[in-house]
């Protein structure tokens, strides 16, 4: 089984760029188009939050009809820029996604690898959380299936990157999450998105991996006193091959480049 994870794709209302410089948008056209063209084709696309940028219902339209020329079935979760009621709204036609209750969380059992997807989101708030409900419905969910592989699928990263304007802004009680992960190690990867930045963790037992923005990325900015920047280097996005026995995971640049190559 072959998956693509897109992540943090804040498309703004037709017209308009996100933070007056970028064009995420036709960003993400690109990352469609490139999708459409990987062979062999993903079997899923999984996106990890952040779809409109301030949350509003013309973003969703804008981000619908973009997604609408991708091939492959693609699932979402939501991220602390989107508005969980104009999410609901937005994908009334994607029947795995609750449409009532506090969270947007859900579990598919279609494919080789199980999806479990949690909010991470707290309303109003850019940090993340579980909270108890939260943690005790992932603790069950988990616990429905120990023996299918799975990838969990959330928006914040709970681990620390060692960017300071990012880990400034990550999860709470995450020492809790992990006692929870630990219980169940069919998990073979929990996928996020939120740091704009490929960084990859062990957590849990297992390994806790945060995927590059369709659009923007951080800056990476190791001093202890990191500021909050952003690059217009090219986007990306992870693919994540299941092999019925191990999981690989490739990052991926968008654009179009020159090859490929032989060597000899």
């Amino acid at each position: 089984m072959l998956i693509a994870h897109i992540s943090d794709l804040h498309v703004m209302p037709k017209g308009q760029l996100a933070y007056g410089r970028v064009d995420t948008a036709a960003m993400l056209r690109t990352t469609v188009a490139q999708l459409n063209r990987i062979v062999p084709r993903p079997d899923l696309v999984l996106v990890t939050g952040d779809l409109a940028d301030h949350g509003e219902i013309d973003a969703y339209a804008h981000l619908r009809e973009i997604l609408a020329g991708l091939e492959i079935r693609y699932l979402v979760i939501g991220g602390n820029h989107d508005r969980a009621e104009n999410l609901r709204a937005a994908f009334a036609d994607h029947s795995y996604l609750p449409a009532h209750g506090d969270f947007i969380q859900y579990a598919i059992d279609e494919y080789p690898l199980r999806i479990v997807a949690a909010d991470s989101v707290v309303r109003g708030r850019v940090r993340g959380s579980m909270c108890d409900q939260r943690l005790e419905w992932l603790d069950r969910t988990l616990g429905e299936k120990p023996s299918t592989p799975t990838l969990l699928m959330m928006h914040h990263a709970p681990f620390i990157t060692g960017l300071a304007h990012s880990d400034d802004l990550c999860m709470e009680r995450v020492e809790e999450l992990e006692q929870v992960i630990s219980r169940h190690p069919q998990i073979e990867r929990i996928l996020c998105g939120h740091v704009h930045r490929a960084v990859q963790v062990r957590f849990g037992g297992t390994f806790a991996s945060s995927c590059p923005s369709t659009a923007h990325q951080s800056s990476v900015d190791l001093r202890e006193h990191g500021q909050d920047m952003f690059t217009l280097e090219p986007p990306g996005f992870q693919l994540h091959r299941w092999t019925n026995r191990r999981l690989f995971s490739y990052t991926l640049n968008v654009g179009t480049f020159e090859g490929p190559f032989p060597f000899h």
